[in-house]
């Protein structure tokens, strides 16, 4: 059987997949006790772990360095090009939503609209469908200042719970659209393992 090396996104996803990986009876110790290694194995099965970011994830399997990958659906539609997507993993569910000041209605009035965004792919997206000419500013940390510092007149963001927004006094205007962990594979891995990449997805299936 010719060895397969899966890149996880490091965190939530990691922890769900390996308790996946762990449900399935594949040997998940040293991913439990992982210390600083990135590079993981799962003896006796022929499968590399490597564990990386998650925009990473979907560089090393684009490039043919992992042969599957697990990442969130955000990060896809942020940054995906060429792979294949060929399983919903169904945990790390979240939405994308378009978010403001409560009290205010984004979509009224025909004045400039600035969003703020960590992901400006997606907003773009968004507002290209809706035929709304809508500036985009790229925010890399807390997005939910924006509105509030008079920066933006709406976020596009992940929002799981609405914690974060509601504790700063936004709401959500509309869902964008549903988030959760994908399973990738890269395109000419699937030809070449395609039984080995098959097996662990009948495996995958079977434990969900």
């Amino acid at each position: 059987m010719k060895k397969l090396r899966i890149a996880l996104t490091k965190g939530r996803l990691e922890q769900a997949t390996v308790a996946l990986f762990k449900k399935m009876g594949y040997n998940v110790d040293e991913l439990e006790n992982k210390g600083r290694k990135l590079i993981l194995n799962m003896p006796p099965k022929p499968i590399e772990v490597v564990l990386a970011k998650s925009p990473d994830v979907i560089t090393y399997v684009e490039h043919g360095v992992c042969d599957i990958g697990v990442v969130g659906k955000d990060t896809i539609m942020e940054h995906g090009a060429s792979f294949y997507e060929i399983m919903d993993l169904g945990f790390g569910k979240c939405n994308f939503a378009l978010a403001g000041l409560k009290g205010k209605d984004f979509f009224s009035g025909f004045g400039h609209k600035v969003v703020a965004s960590k992901y400006p792919k997606v907003a773009e997206t968004y507002f290209s469908k809706r035929n709304m000419d809508v500036e985009i500013i790229k925010i890399e940390g807390s997005v939910e200042l924006a509105p509030i510092l008079g920066l933006a007149d709406a976020i596009v963001d992940i929002v799981e719970t609405g914690t974060t927004l509601k504790e700063n006094g936004l709401v959500v205007y509309e869902k964008i659209a549903p988030v959760s962990a994908r399973l990738i594979v890269n395109i000419a891995s699937m030809k070449i393992k395609k039984n080995e990449i098959l097996t662990l997805v009948e495996d995958m299936k079977a434990s969900l």
